[in-house]
């Protein structure tokens, strides 16, 4: 693999040492095995799909099972690329703060190693170096965003990238083994039906079947697990599930940009009210980008670059339509569609098997546009390993019931996102309604206040829970900015007319929040229910 210095997509590389780096990634076969925990639980694991969840649920395995063997569909590639069992891969990703936390936790020095290969990485605070704007507020422009500027750092590898450097680092471990190209068949179980015994695999390269028993099998395939089929056909019944009808499609395009050509590292900018579309234009490693086009409510975005720009005129800054104008496209446009936020509610469950468990996406899957998928697959990883280290006895329930702790915060914001939209049907209790005028009240703050607006990252990288947005202190700020700024507002308007207020004007300070203009956070994020 290649190392590459400084990139120039807006984003520093953090002065990684290129000599240090190259031996990181050189020498990731040599690194030693992961530290073993004295309390084996079993012989074997096995973990179906080496997703990003399948591979981080297989590193916490991997300290108390013997031996964890993945099994994966696909022929994995030696070097970043894409590949079909990840379609959402040639899309914009994000590793939210705490994603990138865990990772590092689980596997040290790999971020290190991510910025030697090209990844940028926003770790200095500039706000100069993004554009976002959510719910139509474009969050400030200038100076330093408050707050501890690494513990916030944003790391913009490719899908890929990231997913490579993971897997080279679950391979390098001693006890794990990722048996590609294969096909899950079915899982086995017990007589009594009481227990998982294993699975039963078939190469997709002549067609031979073998079988594979386990202590524990980890259902980590995705959105189309056929785990509650499973369990419907041993007694179990499937578990409830929980959606949002959304109807999100993307359309991606790889592009190369000149050096030099955006100061932004990152632009999104969400839907709102009477436009549920958005974009995004992130840059990656070796000076790739990769420019996204978002509809949502049955808006479908064009399948080609200058439809995609066209789709983006209402609502894109006009200096990154015009980089995007001017860039050389590096692939064609791909385009993936989700039609909802899915939960299956495993932590509800009264009978669950032993020897099995649910994982990433195959329990969750969210709204793409809130970047949550990847982090919240490394929490359920943080949850599983906190578990394991009180023993395999009644497992599942404890693993589904720490798991959705993490989940459930996640999908609180990324709900609120979506039923802030009127586009999106679904019921809005008075509490929902409440918590997006709020939100509103807050993102209106982080037009100005650097204060407000890292509280508003640090939950929305889920590094702080919703809940402290609701902290009297934060409230209190919030309510003196926008009251400063309606002060400021009010006069530049009298000096302006000579009237006060326009008519029509529904103002954006506290004493307009509750019943004026409830655009919500669009994009990213509606937390002010508090902690579920």
């Amino acid at each position: 693999m290649t190392v590459h210095t400084r990139g120039s997509s807006g984003l520093g590389n953090a002065g990684v040492d290129d000599t240090v780096a190259t031996a990181q990634i050189t020498d990731v076969a040599a690194l030693p095995l992961a530290p073993k925990n004295p309390q084996e639980l079993g012989a074997r694991a096995v973990v179906l799909g080496a997703s990003m969840g399948g591979l981080l649920a297989a590193r916490v395995l991997a300290d108390y099972f013997r031996t964890v063997t993945v099994v994966e569909r696909d022929v994995l590639p030696d070097d970043p690329a894409n590949r079909r069992g990840v379609p959402q891969g040639r899309h914009v990703h994000a590793l939210l703060a705490r994603g990138a936390h865990i990772l590092e936790e689980f596997f040290p020095g790999i971020l290190n190693a991510l910025v030697a290969d090209g990844a940028p990485v926003w770790d200095d605070g500039e706000l100069a170096k993004l554009y976002f704007s959510f719910g139509g507020h474009e969050v400030m422009r200038s100076g330093t965003i408050a707050g501890d500027h690494k513990a916030m750092a944003l790391y913009m590898a490719s899908r890929p990238l990231l997913e490579c450097h993971v897997r080279r680092r679950l391979q390098a471990i001693g006890n794990v083994t990722i048996l590609e190209g294969h096909d899950v068949a079915e899982l086995t179980s017990a007589a009594d039906r009481g227990r998982v015994t294993g699975v039963r695999v078939v190469n997709r390269d002549g067609g031979a079947e073998r079988e594979l028993t386990a202590d524990l099998v980890v259902d980590a395939m995705g959105r189309g697990a056929h785990t509650p089929a499973f369990l419907e056909s041993l007694g179990y019944g499937r578990p409830v599930e929980d959606h949002i009808v959304m109807h999100t499609t993307y359309a991606s395009q790889p592009l190369w940009i000149a050096p030099g050509t955006l100061k932004e590292g990152i632009v999104l900018i969400g839907p709102v009210p009477g436009r549920p579309t958005g974009m995004a234009l992130f840059g990656c490693e070796n000076d790739t980008w990769l420019f996204t086009v978002i509809g949502m409510a049955g808006r479908e975005p064009p399948g080609d670059r200058a439809g995609m720009i066209a789709f983006a005129q209402e609502f894109g800054p006009p200096h990154v339509l015009a980089a995007v104008r001017a860039a050389e496209p590096l692939g064609e446009v791909a385009r993936h569609r989700m039609p909802s936020s899915q939960w299956r509610r495993y932590d509800k469950m009264r009978r669950f098997p032993d020897g099995l468990l649910v994982f990433g996406d195959a329990i969750c899957s969210f709204n793409p546009i809130y970047g949550q998928g990847m982090t919240v697959a490394a929490l359920e990883a943080s949850a599983l390993r906190g578990c394991l280290r009180h023993g395999d006895r009644d497992l599942s329930r404890r693993f589904f019931r720490a798991a959705a702790k993490p989940i459930a915060a996640a999908w609180q914001l990324a709900a609120g996102g979506d039923l802030a939209l009127p586009e999106v049907e679904g019921p809005r209790p008075l509490s929902v309604r409440i918590a997006n005028a709020y939100m509103d009240w807050v993102l209106t703050a982080c037009e100005s206040d650097a204060v407000v607006a890292g509280q508003f990252f640090k939950v929305n990288a889920l590094v702080d829970p919703p809940s402290r947005l609701l902290h009297p202190a934060f409230i209190y700020r919030v309510a003196t900015v926008n009251l400063r700024r309606r002060k400021v507002s009010t006069r530049a308007r009298v000096g302006h007319d000579g009237r006060g207020w326009r008519h029509g004007d529904s103002g954006s300070g506290p004493g307009s929040c509750p019943g004026g203009d409830q655009r919500g956070g669009g994009a990213v994020h509606r937390a002010a229910a508090g902690d579920r």
